[in-house]
This record gives structure tokens, sequence and C-alpha cells, in this order.
């Protein structure tokens, strides 16, 4: 089993920019990229068949069609993925789709654009970590990817058991 990214961007430079950056993690981790709601769909349809976990979502706000707020919510109801950390890393969401987002999507963490790299995968590394304590994954074979410190105490339980 592989924990997976999604990354949803209507933007090709923007999503392949944002897939570049979390390369030096993907030995580890599933990086998925989708262009819009419908993609994303498929590519966790994809990631349930698969046998893999969805843990994180860094979406985009603004998209035609259905927007990135939309689909968190939406994402935050489904059974099997709704588990998963969110971030919206966007440079135009208003006001109200941020409190939205906060509200009725659980988001876990807002990024604007233009985003720094390392700060970006050190984000996912955080935002990975906390996926895995609280949903009890062994943290052993993600942890390249993940904030060691963070895990430590996942891994001593792993090792009284």
């Amino acid at each position: 089993m592989q924990l997976a990214v999604l990354v949803l961007e209507d933007e090709p430079e923007v999503r392949d920019a944002i897939v570049r950056d979390l390369d030096p993690l993907a030995g580890t981790i599933r990086v998925e990229p989708a262009e819009d709601v419908r993609d994303a769909e498929e590519v966790l349809a994809e990631i349930a068949r698969d046998g893999d976990e969805l843990a994180l979502v860094l979406a985009d706000h603004r998209m035609p069609g259905t927007t990135g707020v939309d689909f968190l919510v939406q994402l935050c109801a489904d059974e099997v993925h709704g588990r998963s950390r969110k971030v919206l890393v966007t440079g135009q969401a208003d006001q109200q789709d941020t409190i939205r987002a906060v509200n009725e999507a659980g988001l876990d963490h807002y990024v604007t654009k233009p985003w720094d790299p390392d700060q970006l995968r050190e984000l996912v590394r955080q935002e990975l970590s906390v996926y895995v304590v609280q949903q009890g994954v062994d943290p052993l074979p993600h942890l390249k990817a993940l904030d060691a410190a963070a895990v430590m105490p996942a891994l001593r339980d792993r090792g009284d058991r």
C-alpha cells in the first residue's frame, strides 16, 4: 500500500511544477496529477482500485467547472477518501471561499502561489505525517516522505507490539 498525494490544478505548467517539486518524495509516495474534478474523480477510483490510500490533496481553487473548494467539500463527505489531509494551493480564493474550505471541507492548510518548493515539500511531509499518525498507518514503509520526529511515537508503538 502506498500513500497517495493528489495534485488538482487546471494549469498544466503549475500542475507540472508542483509534481516536479514533489519528485524527491515520489519514490516513497504516489503523486497523482489531475487537471479538473472529473479527472480527479478518476484518479481517486484508480487509487482505491490499487489498494493505495489518498493521504493528501493539494487543490487549486479557481478552475473551470467545479472549484477546488467544492471538490474538497465533496471529498470531506466521501467514506473512502474523506479522511485525507486537505491543502488549498491558490492565489485567487476570496475570503468567503477560504472560510467555506475551512468550515465545510476541513481545510488543513493554505498555500499561496507562488510557493517555495522547499516549504511545499516540508508541508507535504508534515501533512503526510499527521495523516499516518491520525489514521494509525504503519509509518515505516513511508518514512522517507515523512517527518521522522513527528512519527517517532508511532514508530515506538509499532516496536512495542
